[in-house]
Parts: structure tokens; C-alpha cells; sequence
């Protein structure tokens, strides 16, 4: 079960994913809000808890006895939580670039609930962006990685923006570029962690610029009863898009 990070999706595994099909049932799912998933209804929101949910009804629906849990960035959160809600269901989890955010809880408050509403508000009234052509988007995926190749960025986006009048707009809410009103909470992602019974593997990108410091690394890795650490060189915060053939070959060596 491979899940993706922020405002990505499921077809984002699409290098990995087919290494990882010659020794099992692969399920990449999109997200709610992300890729081919429905938006979220007027006067609703992601609330993070709502990934998590999902993510135990599409396994309780698709997957085998037997579950390898994979998460990306913000997808390797989601599934942090759930390896500690459900930690009876999991023979594998890996993390890649996936242990949060910085802490934040000393910033929740009115000013931040204030700023979501208005944030969520904002999103919701103001039309999406548009881009002109494929192109654009191709430009917009290499700037914010520049380790991206340029045929895996075309790739990306056919696959992650919808055809509009105009022109195209990615596939994901706009709702997502806005704060939630709770905090990332170190305190509390701990709780989850440190009742996660089956192995697990923390993945990092040697090259990454969105990542924790070394000891800050190092401490959250703690929290877990069974965990090893891999870097990965040649590969930035997006290990799946540098190094696809490693990150399959590290996920089956630890399923194993």
C-alpha cells in the first residue's frame, strides 16, 4: 500500500509502483481531495484524521492479509498514525522523508483558527488556477524539484492535471494550499508511534532540502520499538521520482 505525500497522488508512485508489482498486490490510492479522489463539499475541509480514516477503509476493502505500508512526506505521517491505531493489521512499514513536519504546537490559538477560516474562505471563493499548457505545469514540477527528469516530469503532468477551459489545472483541491486550525504535534504523533509493533524502515533522501535536522531525526526514530535508517544518495525530499529503483529494492528487502 503506497501512499503519497502533499498535493501529489497515487500515480506519483508510477516508477515504483511496477517494481513493487513483481512481488505482490500493489494499491496506490489517490488521497481524498488529491488526484482522481472528490472534492471535499461545500463548507467541508481535510482534516488530517479524514486520511487516516480512509486509508483504513480502503485497506479493510482492498488489501491482503498481509500489508506492507509505504508513506511519502505527508503520506508517511498518515501512515505513521495508522501502524499505531491498527498495529495488528501491519507486517511492514516504511517512512520515506515521511517523519512530520517541524513542531508546531506552540502556534495553535485564535490567530491561527482566524487565519483558517479565512484561508479556507479565500480558497473557496477565488477561482483555480489555470495554467496554459502542459508545458507550464512541466516547469512548475522542476522548479520546486530540481531533480526531477524532464520526461518523468511530463509523465507527472499528464497525469496530475485535468484539461479546463484555457487550458489545465492540477488535479488537487486548491482547499490544500490553506493551514489547517490544529498544529503538527510532535507530543502526539509520538503516542501513535511508540504502539507500532511491526518493523519498520525510516527512508531519507541523502540530497534532501525538506528535511528535519540529523538529531531531530534521530530522536523521532526513537519513538519506535523496531525501526532502521536508510539514505538513499541521488535523491532528494521525492525519493520515489530519483531513485525509484533503489526505493523498490530497500521496500521488498524490508518486506521480506
Amino acid at each position: 500500500m503506497l501512499v503519497h505525500g502533499f498535493t501529489d497522488l497515487g500515480a506519483g508512485w508510477c516508477e515504483v509502483a511496477p517494481r513493487l508489482a513483481e512481488h505482490g498486490h500493489v494499491i496506490a490510492p489517490d488521497l481524498r481531495g488529491h488526484g482522481d479522489s472528490e472534492w471535499i463539499g461545500a463548507g467541508g475541509y481535510y482534516h488530517f484524521m479524514d486520511y487516516v480514516a480512509d486509508l483504513d477503509d480502503v485497506i479493510r476493502q482492498l488489501a491482503n492479509p498481509r500489508v506492507v505500508l509505504v508513506g511519502h512526506s505527508m503520506g508517511g505521517s498518515v501512515c505513521g498514525y495508522y501502524a499505531g491505531i491498527r498495529p495488528e493489521r501491519l507486517a511492514a512499514l516504511v517512512l520515506v522523508e515521511g517523519l512530520g513536519p517541524p513542531d508546531l504546537m506552540g502556534g495553535e490559538g485564535p490567530t491561527r483558527t482566524a487565519g483558517w477560516i479565512d484561508g479556507w474562505r479565500a480558497a473557496r471563493e477565488k477561482p483555480a488556477k489555470v495554467m496554459a499548457s502542459l508545458d507550464e505545469a512541466v516547469r512548475r514540477l522542476r522548479r520546486h524539484d530540481d531533480r526531477l527528469a524532464e520526461p518523468l516530469a511530463q509523465k507527472l503532468a499528464e497525469l496530475g492535471t485535468r484539461a479546463v477551459p484555457g487550458g489545465y489545472q492540477w488535479k488537487h483541491d486548491p482547499l490544500h494550499g490553506t493551514f489547517g486550525p490544529y498544529a503538527y504535534r510532535l507530543e502526539t504523533a509520538r503516542r501513535y508511534w511508540e504502539r507500532v509493533t511491526c518493523p519498520v524502515l525510516a527512508i531519507d533522501g541523502a540530497q534532501s532540502k525538506l528535511n528535519l535536522p540529523d538529531a531531530e531525526r534521530a530522536s523521532r526514530r526513537a519513538s519506535f520499538a523496531n525501526i532502521r535508517h536508510l539514505v538513499i544518495d541521488g535523491a532528494g525530499h521525492a525519493v520515489q521520482r530519483h531513485q525509484p529503483a533503489a526505493l523498490a529494492t530497500a521496500i521488498v528487502a524490508h518486506a521480506s
